[in-house]
C-alpha cells in the first residue's frame, strides 16, 4: 500500500475547508497498527486500529502537528509540517492519519512501508524535505 489522498480531502480543499497557512487550521497525526480500513473513501479520523494508549504516552487522537505553512517553487505549492516526536513510548505502528484537529476531516493516510517500533523511547515522524519535489503535500504542474 502507498500513501492515500482521500477524495474527501480533494473536494474539501477546493471547498475551503482547510487552511494550511501557518496559524490556520489545526492538524493532528494519529498512529495506526493497520491501514486495512483506509482508502480513497476515507473521510475522517477513526479510532479503529489506532495504536493503543494503554501503557504508553500515546493518547487517542495522536498529537498536534506544527504547520510551517505554505510555499511555492517551480509552479508547485507545498505544505510543510515540523517533525513530530511521541516521547517515551512503547508502540508499533504501520502508518498514520493526518487530519483536521477541530473537525476530524481526513487529509492524508501515511503508509510507513512496514511496522515501525519504539520500546520505551521516542517514536519520530520525520517529514520529507520541504520543497516542490519532496514535501508531504504538493499541488501543481509536474
Amino acid at each position: 500500500m502507498a500513501n492515500i489522498v482521500p477524495d474527501s480531502f480533494k473536494t474539501d480543499l477546493l471547498g475551503g475547508v482547510f487552511d494550511f497557512d501557518s496559524g490556520g487550521s489545526t492538524f493532528k497525526l494519529a498512529l495506526y497498527t493497520s491501514l486495512a480500513g483506509f482508502s480513497t473513501a476515507t473521510t475522517a479520523y477513526t479510532t479503529t486500529n489506532e495504536v493503543s494508549s494503554s501503557g504508553t504516552n500515546y493518547t487517542a487522537g495522536g498529537n498536534t502537528l506544527t504547520n510551517n505553512g505554505v510555499a511555492i517553487s517551480s509552479n508547485i505549492a507545498y505544505v510543510d509540517f515540523a517533525d513530530l516526536t511521541f516521547s517515551s513510548v512503547t508502540l508499533t505502528a504501520l502508518g498514520a492519519l493526518i487530519y483536521k484537529g477541530t473537525s476530524n476531516e481526513a487529509v492524508l493516510v501515511l503508509d510507513f512501508g512496514g511496522s515501525k517500533t519504539a520500546t520505551n523511547g521516542d517514536f519520530v515522524i520525520q517529514f520529507p524535505t520541504a520543497d516542490s519535489s519532496n514535501a508531504i503535500i504538493r499541488l501543481g504542474d509536474a
